[in-house]
């Protein structure tokens, strides 16, 4: 289950990157300015919005330790701020001062990176904001790039569709042609999937581009016998180009942004679509999961960043109405008629039910003669087709169980009172303080260490149990 917690509408512009550290989320746009939150309230910090960028701000990240946040712009600089108070650490000017598209931090925190409009790389020592090593891509521009897990090797991908992959002393060592039209991002999963029979690791690499394409590679680090990539499978969903993607921080998922609009979140191992979003209503550019935690958010040209809270309790491959759990077939949007429609295999008529403005009780009051005659669906096969679809919800509603994501994870009753806790997730306070008084300071659900005891009122949540409840007493 996927349910939307919180949006963000603070950006002027579009959106064209977040990212988590573990205690806020960095959101930056075309209006010029880099956004911090609190994790889990979602307030602003004080000193957000950070101003000094001249030009759009492409891509922002944090350090490993959260202490630093990068961002990179238009202006042909990288900016470097102090998360504690937004002071401005240094600015990096790139190479011949062009357009910086991406930035990121290696995993060990000695050097970022950043990848220019001129297919110009810079790193950068992370202790002097000194140029460490810079170079080239052959074509194109440098618009993705990606930190193996140990920071010795790294991956970029150019508007060319090259994959490049070099050590950390700038030497390219392998290069690969992914996508045709250009790729637009990549990421690297921190955890292995497989051992060499030299004691060497796989890790799965996701790649996607203008072609509408999602690759998975596995991919060899080995300092000694240099790289290997083999290219694993190709994720199909989305029906135009794909402009972000991500894994989660434990690798067992991928979420990926598209010109469709849509948000796809995908089962690693299987491949399989786990969600669809549709909630965006321009397109999708960027998605970022928080560390240690299921956590999502996904930014977008319509100025917004959704935040969505992920529950893997339950299989839940193939679903995609992510509405119909939590809200009542009835309070349906015409929005999420047609994410039903889509989900059920009926696509093809999301047009004729938007331009009828079919929400969800027009939808349960269809039958056979309005299909036939406001409708003007001719084929019979059809009518009964959508009928028979509709009738499934009918049924459904009938025999309501709570949705999952009302449970409190602990004592799996409907929460009366959730509060949002360190690591992202929602419990009942009384049975989340009972956790905490009994020493125990890890999460219920992820069994990490809790970086903060503190309980956050989730008051999104607690209006949508309400509004569930209610539509039961009708």
């Amino acid at each position: 289950m996927a349910t939307l917690i919180h949006t963000l509408s603070d950006h002027s512009n579009d959106v064209n990157c977040c990212a988590f550290s573990s205690s806020c989320l960095a959101t930056c746009s075309l209006d010029k300015t880099v956004r911090v939150y609190s994790l889990g309230t979602w307030a602003e910090l004080p000193y957000s919005p950070l101003r000094g960028h001249a030009y759009a701000v492409h891509c922002c990240c944090f350090s490993p330790s959260g202490r630093v946040l990068a961002s990179c712009s238009t202006d042909g600089t990288t900016a470097l701020w102090d998360v504690r108070d937004g002071h401005r650490l240094a600015v990096l000017g790139q190479p011949h001062t062009s357009p910086v598209r991406v930035c990121r931090f290696s995993p060990r925190d000695t050097c970022l990176l950043s990848g220019a409009a001129d297919g110009s790389v810079a790193l950068w020592n992370t202790h002097s904001w000194k140029l460490y090593r810079s170079g080239n891509v052959k074509d194109g521009s440098l618009v993705a790039c990606a930190f193996s897990p140990n920071g010795n090797f790294f991956v970029t991908g150019s508007s060319r569709g090259d994959l490049t992959i070099w050590d950390d002393k700038m030497r390219c060592l392998y290069n690969e042609k992914a996508h045709d039209l250009g790729v637009t991002c990549c990421d690297i999963s921190s955890h292995p999937v497989s051992d060499c029979e030299n004691g060497s690791k796989y890790f799965q690499m996701a790649s996607c581009g203008q072609d509408n394409q999602i690759k998975l590679w596995l991919i060899l680090f080995a300092d000694f016998l240099g790289v290997e990539l083999k290219y694993k499978c190709t994720l199909s969903g989305h029906s135009a180009p794909v402009l972000a993607c991500a894994f989660s921080y434990d690798g067992q998922m991928l979420v990926s942004g598209s010109v469709d609009k849509c948000v796809i979140i995908y089962e690693t191992s299987t491949g399989n679509t786990l969600h669809t979003l549709s909630q965006h209503t321009r397109y999708v550019t960027t998605c970022a999961f928080a560390p240690h935690s299921h956590l999502l958010a996904t930014g977008s040209m319509d100025k917004t960043v959704h935040i969505w809270q992920l529950d893997l309790k339950q299989p839940c491959a193939g679903h995609t109405v992510e509405n119909e759990a939590k809200v009542a077939v009835e309070d349906w949007s015409e929005d999420d008629v047609s994410v039903w429609l889509c989900a059920e295999g009926l696509p093809d008529f999301v047009g004729l039910f938007k331009m009828n403005n079919i929400d969800g009780k027009e939808l349960l009051n269809l039958t056979k003669e309005s299909l036939a005659n406001e409708l003007k669906i001719e084929s019979l096969g059809l009518r009964s087709k959508v009928l028979q679809k509709i009738e499934e919800l009918r049924m459904t509603r009938t025999s309501v169980s709570v949705p999952d994501e009302f449970l409190c994870p602990i004592t799996r009753e409907l929460m009366k009172d959730p509060v949002i806790a360190a690591d992202g997730y929602s419990y009942e306070r009384e049975a989340m303080e009972r956790w905490i008084s009994s020493k125990r300071r890890s999460s219920p659900m992820t069994n990490l260490p809790l970086p903060s005891l503190v309980l956050i009122p989730n008051r999104t949540l607690k209006m949508a149990i309400n509004r569930w409840l209610e539509t039961q007493h009708k």
